[in-house]
């Protein structure tokens, strides 16, 4: 009995001792900006009008990363490569509008923690699949909320649980988040926690509150004084929730990140077009060159800081190069997960942070991103874009200006050799992946290559003239259409009974099955659709109808569908959801013959 009783005392005194070990493990918060552009902390001391106290109080407490990275210069690929820690392009989620079963297969930094019995919560945009399959991804609790529509959760704004559906909105979508994360502090402050807030600012729609908008008076374009605002209320979601770790004296057991995911959006112009859709966000990138969309410093160089008080000593400046690649690796290592080599493409940060090793994390940084990619090593940039190729010495020339290609092609040849090597690993493999799209060719004719803007500038009170062109072959109803620099613009009617705007096309001879593909941007939430009518049908059919799934973002994004059948389909049409729907093309490919276009 009695040796029973001692091996009973010690199993529970092996329990305790791993439980305590557990609890002592720190907690991990991740506030992820978007399309934060890299001037826009006050802490960078680029500008004087941005004003960010609580992030520049991390910073101080920590480090303020000169040189950190995102994995892209796009929403979705640069969210796929942070919560899986694997470049994007090895799972196939490269660029918006990519198929995302690439990323459903993989392991998130969320399904880890969680797995090791980290509490695990989501806030704010997610943009990687539906908001109610979050939780498929490792995260317990859910609150996707990123703007003023209802939006899936699974908890309150205090915390409390409740079965994941659509939560209407109670506060601005910036302060929800934050409200929400603080609540869940509360309530799991004896557990070790992942927090992952990445708020929707300040990305369009420009959406900020009176309250906020009131702390930037003065004369400054309206998008600017919107960008300020949203990225105060930011701010100021980050005070609430340190002030909460302090309040429980968890401030030295959380190390947190702050991280922007990809360069502002400066649509060249940085137009102050009116309302708050579509175009420049506010946000600014001085003095990087370029902007989102582009592999130079302004499309993904971007605002990063670390903090974890006792640990990580205050007051850096940290001048080597580091990813959003490396919060995975890092998480990991910290929370002492078992990780395989090739499971993750970071590194452990902190001894690095810490002083321990004084060697740069990384040898080298590389990007691929459609037909674009990077490789830095130390000061050494390589840029490609398609068939151009750059190089920059970032210590003299961070804003990219002086191409040294042509006086350095020793060094060119050994990254560009560099940069195949890794680019070949990738799925496709090779240095691009498509085609360098029209936009993409004018940002680098305009800004790496010093050419004029190919966009005219459009005075804030103009409509863009209707295009001139090829008559289009399709046909619109119930809305209104535009022809416009962009492509084919369409709204709803102005007048009559509100019904869903579509394109519709008839006469077609097309042997199916037909694989359709539209390349479009929208305001609407709704979804896209396809219906269509084959020669054996008289009438459109609800087996013959098809929803197109699309990333809620107002981004360009190509979608596709196979309309199925063997008999000719002769009569399509294209829904649009509600807000404004501009396309920039229509393909519909039959299994032999001739592919209808837009306009032909």
């Amino acid at each position: 009995m009695k040796t029973m009783a001692l091996t009973l005392t010690f199993a529970l005194w092996c329990v305790a001792t791993v439980s305590d070990a557990a609890d002592s493990r720190p907690n991990i918060i991740v506030f992820y900006t978007d399309d934060h552009g890299h001037a826009d902390l006050s802490c960078q001391g680029v500008l004087d009008d941005i004003k960010t106290p609580h992030v520049d109080a991390l910073a101080k407490g920590g480090v303020l990363a000169r040189h950190g990275y995102s994995t892209a210069p796009q929403c979705i690929p640069s969210r796929a490569g942070l919560m899986v820690g694997k470049f994007q392009s090895r799972f196939g989620v490269e660029a918006n509008g990519r198929d995302l079963s690439g990323f459903n297969k993989e392991v998130t930094i969320a399904e880890r923690l969680q797995d090791a019995g980290y509490v695990t919560a989501q806030f704010g945009k997610w943009h990687l699949g539906p908001g109610p399959k979050i939780t498929d991804h490792g995260f317990r609790h859910v609150f996707n909320q990123n703007s003023g529509r209802p939006f899936a959760s699974n908890i309150t704004l205090d915390g409390k649980d409740r079965p994941i559906s659509n939560l209407p909105p109670e506060m601005y979508h910036v302060d929800g988040c934050s409200r929400a994360a603080a609540s869940l502090i509360e309530r799991y402050k004896e557990e070790p926690f992942f927090l992952y807030v990445a708020y929707r600012a300040p990305h369009v729609p420009l959406d900020a509150p009176p309250k906020y908008l009131s702390r930037f008076p003065g004369k400054m374009p309206e998008r600017r004084r919107q960008a300020l605002a949203m990225l105060s209320a930011v701010d100021d979601g980050v005070g609430l929730i340190t002030s909460t770790l302090a309040k429980h004296g968890l401030s030295e057991k959380t190390l947190i990140f702050y991280i922007g995911d990809n360069g502002a959006p400066l649509k060249i112009h940085k137009l102050d077009a009116p309302g708050g859709g579509p175009g420049w966000d506010g946000s600014l990138n001085d003095p990087l060159n370029g902007e989102k969309g582009m592999l130079s410093e302004g499309g993904m160089h971007v605002p990063f800081v670390v903090s974890w008080p006792g640990t990580i000593p205050a007051g850096q400046v940290y001048d080597h190069p580091i990813s959003a690649l490396d919060v995975a690796a890092t998480a990991a290592e910290i929370a002492r997960l078992e990780t395989q080599p090739a499971d993750l493409d970071g590194v452990n940060l902190i001894p690095h942070l810490t002083g321990k090793k004084t060697t740069p994390p990384h040898e080298v940084l590389t990007w691929r991103w459609v037909a674009q990619s990077a490789i830095r090593e130390g000061n050494w940039k390589l840029l490609r874009g398609g068939e151009r190729e750059y190089l920059y010495d970032l210590e003299a020339d961070l804003e990219e200006k002086h191409n040294l290609a042509a006086k350095h092609p020793e060094i060119a040849t050994r990254l560009r050799t560099r940069l195949s090597t890794w680019a070949n690993e990738l799925d496709p493999p090779g240095l691009a992946s498509g085609e360098m799209s029209k936009a993409a060719t004018g940002y680098f004719d305009f800004y790496l290559d010093g050419k004029p803007a190919s966009q005219s500038r459009v005075k804030p009170t103009e409509t863009p003239r209707p295009t001139t062109g090829t008559k289009l072959a399709w046909q619109l109803r119930n809305g209104e259409l535009k022809r416009t620099p962009d492509g084919v613009q369409i709204s709803h009617a102005k007048q009559g009974k509100r019904k869903t705007p579509f394109l519709t096309r008839n006469g077609l001879n097309l042997a199916g099955p037909v694989t359709a593909k539209v390349v479009l941007k929208t305001t609407g939430k709704g979804e896209i659709s396809f219906a269509w009518r084959t020669s054996k049908e008289k009438e459109f059919t609800r087996g013959n109808r098809m929803n197109v799934a699309r990333n809620h973002s107002t981004d360009w994004q190509t979608l596709t569908a196979t309309l199925p059948g063997d008999s000719k389909v002769i009569h399509v049409r294209l829904q649009v959801p509600d807000g404004t729907t501009t396309i920039k093309s229509i393909e519909l490919k039959p299994t032999s013959g001739k592919t209808a276009t837009l306009a032909k």
